[in-house]
């Protein structure tokens, strides 16, 4: 065991608990020599753990910043106020080049007394660097997608400028219409970005009261009808009771999933409005309810990719699209106490199953 900590099993002779984290761990005592270093801080430091035990801390720490600085003379954990317990988490580089991100306690036998131990953790910087790709996919995404609208609100505004007098009413309007559609979309992307936050932070507000689906579906269908050539089928069961649901984060839904239809799909699109009961083949938990269904004669969507195809920015074809629409519509639906299923459309396609309760339902 330890001679400086007898009490302590994390000596060179002790059990190796230590070897079993993940995360490489590095102890030093009070005259700042190195006590202790688990098998994942030796491989990270290219160290032999037993032979690094006695050697002072800045020699086996190992850790340089982009300055070339070492982590000891920068954070000098021996010192500074009596109230200081911890080094707070840094990215550091390895001898071998890779990152880590390196936090430490400093531990006191109370705030009088100097600094009797310190205990450094060291984690590989992948996860970081995979959370920065992501935010760069993300600025990417979002940067490619407000492109496309702002060029051309901002080229058919320029030519109104120059060209006012030269223009005929008809081309006047045309122009107005495209940019009016432009800033729609706009709008409508921005407001995907917030429910997208809203989602992950758990603050999503719903405004739920009893709605007619048939008045809310034939709304959406009605609006994406007008920006497509593609024949989308309406086929709606009578005398449909209410649901409790936000009305516009529905229509919202229902948007998301028949444009979902038209991008990626081909052929005719089909949204199907009926309710389900007890017994019958969706109906979860046996009450009554309402179940959307809208599918699509494409390429459908591979057993192994459908877990995949409620995250954000999954893209399933080269047609477009921010990705976050399938996302949004999982945590709406979700957060309404539905359920989302994806099958197989009988004459091939995707087949998106929604499943509306009656009731007000919200986890």
């Amino acid at each position: 065991m330890s001679a400086d900590h007898p009490d302590d099993p994390a000596g060179p002779d002790g059990p190796d608990d230590l070897d079993l984290l993940a995360d490489g761990v590095v102890v030093a005592n009070a005259e700042g020599c190195v006590t202790r270093v688990n098998a994942a801080a030796a491989q990270m430091l290219g160290l032999d753990a037993r032979a690094a035990v006695g050697r002072p801390l800045h020699e086996a720490l190992a850790l340089q910043d982009q300055e070339g600085r070492d982590w000891c003379s920068t954070n000098c954990p021996y010192r500074g106020l009596a109230t200081r317990t911890a080094v707070p988490e840094q990215a550091w580089v390895l001898p071998d080049g890779n990152e880590v991100l390196v936090v430490a306690r400093l531990h006191r036998p109370s705030l009088r007394e100097p600094v009797d131990r310190v205990v450094v953790s060291l984690r590989s910087g992948r996860g970081r660097a995979r959370l920065d790709r992501e935010r760069s996919d993300l600025v990417a995404t979002v940067a490619h997608e407000l492109r496309s609208p702002l060029t051309g609100v901002k080229g058919f505004v320029q030519a109104l400028l120059n060209r006012w007098d030269k223009l005929s009413d008809d081309q006047k309007k045309l122009m107005l219409t495209t940019v009016s559609a432009d800033s729609d979309r706009l709008s409508r992307l921005i407001a995907e970005l917030l429910d997208v936050a809203r989602i992950d932070t758990g603050r999503l507000q719903l405004y739920p009261r009893p709605s007619d689906p048939t008045v809310l579906v034939e709304r959406a269908v009605e609006s994406v009808r007008t920006s497509t050539s593609r024949p989308i089928l309406l086929e709606m069961e009578p005398a449909l009771p209410e649901i409790s649901v936000d009305p516009d984060k529905f229509t919202q839904v229902v948007t998301n999933l028949v444009e979902n239809g038209v991008r990626h799909g081909d052929g005719d699109v089909r949204v199907v409005l009926e309710t389900t009961g007890e017994g019958e083949a969706g109906s979860e938990t046996g009450e009554r309810a309402v179940r959307l269904v809208v599918e699509d004669q494409g390429a459908g969507i591979p057993p192994e990719l459908r877990r995949r195809v409620f995250t954000k920015f999954w893209k399933g074809g080269a047609r477009g699209g921010s990705g976050l629409g399938l996302y949004i519509v999982n945590g709406l639906v979700r957060a309404h106490g539905g359920s989302v299923a994806i099958e197989d459309a009988e004459g091939g396609g995707a087949r998106i199953v929604l499943t509306w309760p009656c009731e007000d339902r919200r986890p």
